[in-house]
């Protein structure tokens, strides 16, 4: 059950693709996430939501994801995580984020800053009183600026099934190539009806936690939002599941093809 919360959190903010002429989201936007473990009992939740911020005197958005374990399992094992992304309103691109984290006594306190001009990260790692520099990729994301980059920056005219999509992002202490591949669209249920999806796979690490490097799947709306609507991960023990419950403050109409 270690990192479910976690896995969940990064898979519903990460998603040729949907680009758009104006943003597809705004201040306000806010999502609530149920998981399910293995399709039998509750896991927990998670929510996203965009702020107004600043940064240095400039207008940002903050954006704040949050992750935590219900039910039973919350008993045996206690998730409270929390991640915080400010980036920029025009170019996504993130100057400071936050990964603060508890998962079953398992704690991080990490503070990244980004130097775009520079292609440099400082990292300070609160928990362990250290900080350190590292070199970045250029246009770098942070895990939680990269799903809303990609909302706004990627093209769904010129999709194909089978393209490929890669991001430069950085986490903890290290720069990881994202990529995603896009399966096609689908019709799906979800608590509001039936939606016109985008199905995408995320590549990851195989190994303890997934099962294989195509373990995920991603379903996000076919609208100009672009809602995360689902996500399905084949784990090493079990399965998780987690879908989209509630929401406010979309910037475009909710397309529902079916009502429930």
């Amino acid at each position: 059950m270690k990192n479910l919360i976690s896995i969940a959190l990064f898979l519903l903010i990460m998603p040729k693709s949907w680009a758009q002429t104006e943003s597809a989201f705004d201040t306000g936007e806010w999502f609530r996430f149920e998981m399910s473990y293995s399709g039998f009992f509750k896991a927990g939740e998670a929510t996203l939501k965009v702020n107004n911020g600043s940064y240095n005197g400039k207008p940002v958005y903050h954006v704040v994801g949050k992750g935590w374990t219900t039910g039973a399992i919350k008993w045996f094992f206690k998730v409270e995580d929390l991640y915080e992304s400010y980036f920029d309103k025009e170019h996504i691109r993130p100057y400071r984020f936050i990964r603060k984290i508890d998962e079953g006594g398992h704690t991080k306190n990490i503070e990244i800053t980004f130097d775009h001009e520079q292609n440099k990260a400082l990292v300070n790692n609160i928990k362990h009183s250290r900080k350190a520099e590292f070199d970045t990729k250029p246009n770098i994301q942070d895990m939680v600026s990269t799903f809303y980059y990609l909302r706004n920056n990627l093209d769904v005219d010129d999709l194909n099934v089978g393209d490929e999509v890669f991001v430069n992002m950085f986490f903890d202490e290290e720069n990881y190539g994202f990529k995603i591949r896009y399966l096609g669209s689908e019709n799906i249920k979800t608590p509001f009806g039936k939606v016109n999806a985008l199905k995408f796979r995320p590549y990851v690490m195989a190994g303890r936690v997934f099962k294989e490097e195509e373990s995920l799947t991603l379903w996000v709306s076919n609208d100009q939002n672009r809602i995360p609507l689902r996500v399905k991960a084949d784990l090493a023990v079990g399965s998780l599941r987690a879908e989209l419950n509630a929401f406010r403050g979309l910037k475009y109409p909710f397309k529902i093809i079916v009502e429930n």
